[in-house]
Formats: C-alpha cells, sequence, structure tokens
C-alpha cells in the first residue's frame, strides 16, 4: 500500500500551490494529475496582483519575470461605440499594478519545479484518480483509487485528500458533496484569431457589445484570445449556420477582416464552454477538502477564478500545514479552512451574478444600448476613482491570502 500524508488530487493553480506549500511545511504531499503536461488550450491565463505579491513573497517573483507575459493595466468595454473603463489597476497599492497574462502551464511548470526542490513532493503525471478509499466503519475518506498511464491501477492512503480536480471534480461526485448552482445566461465559444504583425496592440482586454451579441479578446501578442458568448444552451442551433455565418459576425463586431477570421477553418477551431456556476454549503467531509472549482465553480467573468483557487490553497496550507505534520487532522480543521474562504467566495460570486445581470443578459437579449446604460457603468465614465476600487476588487479582492511564514524563501 502506497501511503502520503496529503493527496492533492488535481495538478493545477490550486493543486500546485498547495503541493508547493505544504512540501515547504515539510509535509509528505502527492499531487496525482491525469494529464501528461499542463498544456491545455483556453485555461485561465491571468494571475493577478494578489498572486504576483505571493510569488514574491514564495522567492519566486524574479523566476516569474522570466516568463513570456504581457500586462493588463485597465479593463474597458465598448457598447454601441461607448467605450467604459471597467477597472483600472495602475493605482492599487502594492508593487504590482497590472494583471500578467502568463500561459497558464507555464505558470503550473514554474510551481512544479519549485514544489520538485522540496524532498517531500511527488507529483505524478499521468495518473487518474477513480475513486476514493474510504473507512467501512466510520466513512472516513483514507485516499484514492487510481490508474495509472498503462491502466495499472493502485491505492494512495493519505490522512488527507483534497479535491482540486476543477468544476467537474470526480472526488467531489465521489465525495457525496452536491453543488447548490446559480442562473447563468450564457454559453461561451472560444477561438484564437491571429494578429497582424503590423497591428498596434496594447495588452487589454476588450469587452464589445452590439447588436446582441458580445465577445471579449484578449491581446496574446501574436495572437488575440477570443471569447464569443451565445445564450444558455443554444450551441447546437448556431452552429447549423455554419462557419462563415460566425467569422462574419465575428469579424463585423470586433472590427476583423476576412484575412484574420479565416483563420477560422472550421467549428472544430470553436471550442465550447459551458458555463455553470455554483458553491458547496460544505466544503468537506471526514478526510477530505474541496478547494478550487471543485468547491466553488466560478463564472468566467473577470477571470477571477485563478485567482481565487491560488488564495484557497494558501489558506489551506496555512491552517492545516501543523495538523497534518502533528498526525491529527480533523473535520474541524477542514471546517476553518472553509470558514476563511467563505466570504470572498461568496462576495466574487455575488459580484459576478450582478455582472450577469445588469450587462451580459441584456447584452445578450440585444437591448443594452450606449445611449442608456446602466447607472453603475455611467458612475464608471463620470468617476475615475471608482475605476481604481473595481480595479481593487478585481485584481486583488476580499481578504487576499498572503504566503505563511514556512513557505516563505529570498529571491534567487
Amino acid at each position: 500500500m502506497e501511503r502520503t500524508t496529503c493527496c492533492v488530487v488535481g495538478g493545477g493553480p490550486a493543486g500546485m500551490m498547495l503541493g508547493l506549500l505544504l512540501a515547504r511545511a515539510g509535509v509528505a504531499v502527492t499531487v496525482l494529475e491525469k494529464h501528461g503536461d499542463f498544456l491545455r488550450d483556453f485555461r485561465g491565463d491571468t494571475v493577478h496582483p494578489s498572486t504576483l505579491r505571493l510569488l514574491d513573497e514564495l522567492g519566486l517573483g524574479e523566476r516569474f519575470a522570466r516568463l513570456p507575459s504581457r500586462r493588463l493595466q485597465d479593463m474597458r468595454m465598448h457598447i454601441d461605440g461607448v467605450t467604459v473603463v471597467a477597472g483600472d489597476l495602475r493605482h492599487i497599492p502594492g508593487r504590482h499594478k497590472y494583471i500578467a497574462m502568463v500561459p497558464q502551464w507555464d505558470f503550473l511548470d514554474l510551481l512544479a519545479g519549485a514544489a520538485a526542490e522540496e524532498p517531500s513532493f511527488t507529483l505524478r503525471m499521468r495518473t487518474a484518480v477513480t475513486g476514493l478509499r474510504t473507512d467501512k466503519g466510520t466513512g472516513r475518506v483514507t485516499g484514492v483509487h487510481y490508474v495509472d498511464g498503462d491502466g495499472r491501477p493502485g491505492e494512495l492512503a493519505a490522512d488527507l485528500t483534497v479535491a482540486c480536480d476543477g468544476r467537474d471534480s470526480l472526488t467531489r461526485r465521489q465525495a457525496g458533496l452536491v453543488p447548490e448552482y446559480f442562473d447563468v445566461p450564457m454559453d461561451v465559444w472560444q477561438v484564437r484569431v491571429p494578429a497582424r504583425r503590423d497591428e498596434a496592440k496594447d495588452s487589454r482586454v476588450f469587452l464589445s457589445v452590439r447588436d446582441g451579441q458580445v465577445a471579449a479578446t484578449m491581446d496574446r501578442g501574436d495572437y488575440y484570445q477570443t471569447s464569443y458568448l451565445i445564450r444558455k444552451g443554444s450551441d447546437e442551433q448556431l452552429r447549423a449556420h455554419g462557419i462563415d455565418w460566425f467569422r462574419d459576425r465575428l469579424g463585423g463586431l470586433l472590427g476583423w477582416d476576412r484575412e484574420a477570421t479565416s483563420a477560422i477553418r472550421s467549428w472544430d477551431d470553436v471550442k465550447l464552454l459551458e458555463v455553470t456556476m455554483g458553491r458547496l454549503p460544505r466544503w468537506y467531509r471526514d478526510g477530505l477538502l474541496c478547494i478550487g472549482d471543485a468547491a466553488h465553480i466560478m463564472s468566467p467573468v473577470g477571470g477571477v477564478g485563478v485567482n481565487l483557487a491560488v488564495q484557497d490553497a494558501v489558506a489551506a496550507a496555512r491552517l492545516l500545514a501543523g495538523p497534518l505534520r502533528a498526525g491529527r487532522i480533523g473535520p474541524r480543521d477542514l471546517a476553518r479552512v472553509q470558514k476563511r474562504r467563505r466570504l470572498p467566495t461568496a462576495v466574487t460570486q455575488k459580484s459576478q451574478l450582478g455582472e450577469h445581470e445588469m450587462l451580459l443578459r441584456p447584452a445578450l437579449e440585444g437591448t443594452l444600448r450606449g445611449d442608456r446604460l446602466p447607472v453603475p457603468l455611467r458612475l464608471l465614465r463620470s468617476v475615475p476613482a471608482l475605476r481604481t476600487v473595481t480595479g481593487y476588487l478585481g485584481g486583488i479582492g476580499v481578504r487576499p491570502e498572503h504566503a505563511p511564514a514556512f513557505a516563505r524563501r529570498r529571491q534567487r
């Protein structure tokens, strides 16, 4: 029987950060990742100021600065030709007054490399968790069943199992934990459109709204990472129009010519994100804790999911390292993590739901107009200081976490 102190299911931002921090605390931790690498299209690639500060505290800021990146200092909307600055990060407190746009696989490779320097850390790629081990007498979760890359089954016993396996978490389902879901008005088509070499670009994120269409595009240097919103459940119906129909609509909305949109060769290049949003009433059971999207499924609005997941991991590591080292982890310890992270999660989701109802639902219905903006957007246009407030809430958030003392290192 293989054994570890903490088994982390999923090698995304929450899982890799938790693994790194617990290993720096001297806890034996094993991260199980079902894929063979971190390369995935259309993952969250935004690293917020609070996470950048955290990397500095961990001694990883200089390594991160060497990664290919672009910087986002403000977020803008174009609504029927009217421009609204939705958030400005240039005046927020701290050293990092921007959101770094970095391919998520580079960010995860950095965390994995730092964690590998710790003797108590193990990362096992191509290892898919298939179920939970439980004590028949008490029902306590005691680890996981898995299948490795060669199809061989195995078991890993653990004092604590942490579900970091995302919005469709198998671990969460196996534990019998069921989220409460919120109504959302949209799904999202995700696509890449190449940028011309001579095109003037400034690393901003634009949300464009016109004639019942909504798209957000992010400047990634040689291409635009683009999200085109559609009404919830309308994917199959809209794809029946043909790919030329989509090229024309996207190009017309964002001002791209046919040469640019011709890179969308077929519907295979248009990936569907079925947007769901919800939160677990209870994030844990004896022997198991959910964090990140496994605990709270976020809307893509604002790109805050990665940042929130990383903050969960920091809080979990600080609160659980001691009990794990002492070999006495229990439900009360896990409840402290949920209590710590409940408020920032609820505030962030309430803000996202507000944006859905104020902005995205009327935009998709064609009732949002530039000459009849909602009051909050009119205030953002007329009171510049409010843009810094929204920039702070989006970039740093409520109750940002700092690196625990045991995990801090000097820059090298």
